[in-house]
This record gives structure tokens, C-alpha cells and sequence, in this order.
């Protein structure tokens, strides 16, 4: 059980101004985790403070000097793997095997992917009589979540760093602990003082404070869209820049050609991954009419085969994060039988044996219409609604008939189809035939799934400001 108690804060742990601390749950037995201090906008205005005075000499630094700082991280977030994905196991409920591959390796591997980035601040260009030069954006307020908890603050950071940015991140109060220890590893690479601070504590205290801080230049937010309101908000008296990834409500859209068993069967698998606390899940199945109630059964099938359980055990699935996000799925389900939807498998009901734990069966409603609650609102939990369409045409419009626009994913055994299809989607990113996730791709969403980009060069262009040269 890790239990911090101080804060990082100018290249030091500081003791807290704030007063008290967080408790972490293992969501799989409703024990203690660990638990961080709880910071207040005094913090953060030290870590503001931090970060300001080192942005100078560290947007200076050479290139080379940064992306050897970068690899360095990258290095030690490798070596430790096993540990980080233990750690972010018992505070989130992902499997074992999962948490190391997932959540500790995946992000060793993003930080890696942009030691090659910072040289590219160096470039110029010409426009005209001008030089176009890039420069750093400042100081940088990161705020994260807990589905993904080292993954989202990496892919700020690494970025970030690139660039020649200092920061600020606030992560999760659900699950902060891995944060501590990248913070661990950054003082351990002798990261420059004020370059990286960490302030944990409420989003109300220190959310807020970083969003309105008049000396942060940009903010960076991964989570609800109805928080990612409130922080653009708190930021437009500054007109600080806002990139924000919220959530997502996306459509798995099986065209008649498809390969139906590996299209469902794959769909399946992205729901239940990491109990559903997914922005990116494809929650909505589309299926055309003639094909649908064959695709029902092999869903049906698929998600009574899911093992799921204890964490630490050998299986796919784990609890939700908490009893409160538990509960919310839960809520759902209800609502989808209120609605009229057909409850095929799953429910409200914990999984026999797993009473003790947050818990919820994989879930799947067919008989679902787009304009059911279900289908239109982020569950976040593993809960998929399957719909029925007719044509082509009205399979695309189904996808795009949402507030969202995250992801998507279009299944068909002609590829040049898919692609032509994949484009009228209107969603940042859309997998093709089961593509997978890429960490050098720009990942983000339009409409109410949030603006600007992460990951890959496109993820750099958040970080950096154009300056003009007016040459004679």
C-alpha cells in the first residue's frame, strides 16, 4: 500500500498547505489502496509559481537535452512496468495482465515516441519576406482522469516536455497514485526544479485554480464533457488555450459484407475492455436487419464468455473503478429496460461470487433505437446497445446522429468501401476492419467530444505558439 504524503513541487516534496488526505479503494475488495494528500489552490499556486520561473532556462534547453530526458523517463517507466501496473491494478481494478501491458506499458512506450520531437521546435520556415518560427505555449495546467491514469498524463507530458513547456498536473482523486510515482521517476532523471509539479487533490480546490490561474498559459483536460464546460469557462477570462478530450458515444458500424462473427466478436471485446471505462468504446453496435439477429446470438455469446473477476486472477474483465461508477452503470441498465430495450444478458445484478466488489456483468440491450437514452448518454461500463439499419446511407446517418464524435469503427471485407465509409463518419478516428490503437496517431473529437489533438506530431502543435519575423 503506497501512502504519500507530500506533494512535488519545484524539483522538492513539499509538505501540503492543504489539510487532510485522499483514500484509494481497490475497487475488487473495497480495501485501502494507498492515499495522497489533499492540495489546495495554495498549492497550486506554488507549483504555478514553480513552473513560471523555470519556463525560461527550460524552454532554452537544447533539443538534445530534451529528448534525452524524455528517453530517460521513458527508460525508468519501462524498468518499473511491473510495479506501475500493480499500483494502478489495485486503484483501478484492471487485471494484472492488463494493467502492466496497458497502463504502465503503453505509456512507457508514448513517452518514448516523443524523444524525436523536440528537434523539430527548431525548425523554420519561410513565408514570403517572413520567418515563421515555432516557440513554446508556457506554462501548462494538465488535469486527468482515472480510466486511463497514466496513459492521459503521459500524453500531456511527453508533449509537453517536447516542446519546452513547464507544467502543472492534477491527477484523479479515484486513481493518483501512479501519478506519484512518474513523479518518483522524474526527480530520480534529475528533471530540471518547476520543470514537472504535482498537486494532487480535489477538482473543485485545485481543478479550478489551475483552469483560472492567470500565470497558466494553457490547460489540458481529459474527462466529462460536462467538466470540461466548466474548466473552458474558468479559462476564458485569461483566454488560456483549452484542448480538451471528453467523452464519447461511438458506433461500431457493421456494413452487409463484413465479416459478422470477427466484427461482433471484436465489438464485444472493446466494450468489456477495462469494464467498459473506455471514451473511445464502441458502444453502439450497428448491424444491418437481415443480419441482425444472427449478430445479437454471437454478441450474446461473446460477452457470457468474457472471464471475469478478481484482478490479480487470469481474466479479461475486472470491477468498475468504484461503488459510485458501479452503481451509475447500474442506473443505466434500468433505464435501458425503462425504455423498452431487450435486456439480453448481463443486468444490475453482481456476478456470482464477486458480491464484494464494484462490480457489473458485462451487459448488452438489443431491440435498442437511436433516440433511447442508452444509445445517445456515455455509460462508461460495459454496456452495449445494438441497432438495427436498413441501408447503407442509414447506417452512417445512425453514426453520426450524436452529440459525440470521438471514435468509430467500420467492418467491411472490401477495404476501399470501409475507407470511403470510414470518412463520411464524423469522428476523430475510426478503425478499419479491427485496426488497432496507435500511440503515434493523433487521437481526439469533434463536436461535444472535445478540440485540439494528443499523441503523435499533431499532439505537439497544442504546445506550440507561431511567431512571425517581419524581415527587411
Amino acid at each position: 500500500m503506497k501512502n504519500y504524503t507530500k506533494l512535488y513541487i519545484n524539483g522538492e516534496w513539499v509538505a501540503p498547505d492543504g489539510e487532510g488526505a485522499c483514500q484509494v479503494i481497490n475497487p475488487a475488495n473495497n480495501q485501502p489502496a494507498g492515499s495522497v494528500p489533499l492540495g489546495n489552490e495554495h498549492d497550486v499556486d506554488a507549483a504555478v509559481q514553480a513552473a513560471n520561473n523555470a519556463f525560461l532556462s527550460w524552454s532554452q534547453t537544447s533539443s538534445v537535452k530534451r529528448a534525452e530526458f524524455i528517453g530517460a523517463i521513458a527508460a525508468r517507466l519501462n524498468e518499473r512496468k511491473e510495479e506501475m501496473g500493480a499500483l494502478i491494478c489495485s486503484e483501478l481494478g484492471m487485471p494484472m495482465s492488463w494493467s502492466v501491458a496497458v497502463q504502465a506499458g503503453m505509456p512507457a512506450g508514448v513517452m518514448a515516441s516523443h524523444a524525436e520531437f523536440p528537434v523539430e521546435m527548431e525548425l523554420e520556415e519561410s513565408a514570403g519576406s517572413s520567418l515563421v518560427l515555432r516557440e513554446p505555449i508556457g506554462v501548462c495546467g494538465f488535469i486527468t482522469p482515472w480510466n486511463y491514469p497514466l496513459h492521459q498524463i503521459v500524453g500531456k507530458v511527453a508533449p509537453a516536455l517536447a516542446a519546452g513547456c513547464t507544467m502543472v498536473v492534477k491527477p484523479s482523486s479515484e486513481a493518483p497514485l501512479n501519478a506519484f510515482l512518474l513523479a518518483e521517476i522524474i526527480d530520480e532523471v534529475g528533471l530540471p526544479p518547476g520543470v514537472f509539479n504535482l498537486v494532487s487533490g480535489p477538482g473543485k480546490a485545485v481543478g479550478e485554480a489551475i483552469s483560472s490561474h492567470p500565470n497558466v498559459d494553457m490547460v489540458s483536460f481529459t474527462g466529462s464533457t460536462r467538466a470540461g464546460i466548466r474548466i473552458a469557462e474558468l479559462a476564458a477570462p485569461t483566454v488560456k488555450r483549452v484542448t480538451q478530450e471528453l467523452g464519447g458515444k461511438s458506433a461500431n458500424l457493421i456494413l452487409e459484407d463484413a465479416d459478422l462473427e470477427a466484427a461482433v466478436t471484436k465489438g464485444v471485446s472493446d466494450v468489456c475492455i477495462n469494464s467498459g471505462q473506455t471514451c473511445a468504446a464502441l458502444t453502439r453496435m450497428l448491424v444491418p436487419a437481415a443480419l441482425y439477429e444472427q449478430a445479437v446470438q454471437i454478441a450474446k455469446q461473446a460477452m457470457e464468455n468474457t472471464p471475469q473477476g478478481d484482478p490479480l486472477s487470469d481474466v479479461f474483465m475486472g470491477p468498475m473503478v468504484s461503488e459510485k461508477q458501479r452503481e451509475t452503470v447500474c442506473r443505466y441498465i434500468e433505464k435501458g429496460i425503462q425504455e423498452g430495450a431487450t435486456l439480453v444478458t448481463g443486468g444490475v445484478e453482481k456476478p456470482s461470487g464477486l458480491e464484494s466488489g464494484a462490480y457489473v456483468k458485462p451487459t448488452l440491450f438489443s431491440d435498442v433505437n437511436n433516440g433511447m437514452v442508452i444509445a445517445r448518454e456515455e455509460i462508461f461500463g460495459p454496456v452495449l446497445c445494438m441497432i438495427p439499419y436498413e441501408t447503407e446511407e442509414e447506417g452512417i446517418e445512425i453514426a453520426n446522429d450524436s452529440v459525440y464524435g470521438l471514435s468509430g469503427a467500420v467492418w467491411s471485407q472490401d477495404a476501399d468501401k470501409a475507407k470511403a465509409v470510414a470518412r463520411r463518419v464524423r469522428t476523430g478516428q475510426v478503425s478499419i476492419n479491427g485496426g488497432g490503437f496507435n500511440i503515434v496517431a493523433p487521437f481526439g473529437g469533434y463536436k461535444q467530444s472535445g478540440n485540439g489533438r494528443e499523441l503523435g506530431r499533431h499532439g505537439l502543435d497544442e504546445f506550440i505558439e507561431i511567431k512571425s519575423l517581419q524581415l527587411n
